[in-house]
């Protein structure tokens, strides 16, 4: 038996393969949409997946503005945030947020970094996510490859 085929294989920053994909987000529910989202950008779909290393996809979602809530949430669900005053709590609605230039920006990454490792690895993930509202996109460089999200789980 040659015990040399049965090594385990653990990737790191060299041998990382990351690839550029498009997402199209039209008609798709925020937290099912950001669950496969947070999945890519971790690299949990790839063979070669090893917990500590960023071994994920960079990952591009156009079409932004066209995600849904399901249910009472655009209007019940409340996002909070601090501006570091006394008496400085502020909250959102996802209806609210949509009217903001970077409303819907702003809706996903929230909900992708609270689907990623906390910790030094979670914070430098976040940065492999790029939201766009429209079409439009700036990463045409990077020849990314349009996948259907549908098709993972």
């Amino acid at each position: 038996m040659d015990t040399l085929s049965y090594k385990t294989i653990s990737a790191n920053m060299e041998t990382v393969k990351k690839e550029w994909v498009v997402i199209d987000a039209t008609d798709q529910v925020v937290g099912r949409l950001c669950s496969k989202v947070a999945k890519l950008i971790r690299g949990k779909y790839k063979p070669n997946f090893t917990p500590h290393v960023d071994c994920g996809d960079n990952v591009i979602i156009i079409n932004a503005d066209k995600v849904i809530f399901t249910g009472k949430k655009e209007t019940d669900k409340v996002y909070t945030r601090y501006t570091g005053y006394p008496g400085g709590q502020r909250f959102n609605t996802p209806e609210q947020l949509r009217k903001r230039p970077d409303g819907m920006d702003r809706i996903i990454r929230h909900a992708v970094k609270g689907m990623l490792p906390k910790g030094r690895l979670g914070r430098r993930l976040i940065d492999n996510l790029y939201v766009y509202n429209g079409t439009e996109h700036q990463h045409e460089a990077q020849q990314p490859r349009a996948i259907d999200i549908n098709q993972y789980k």
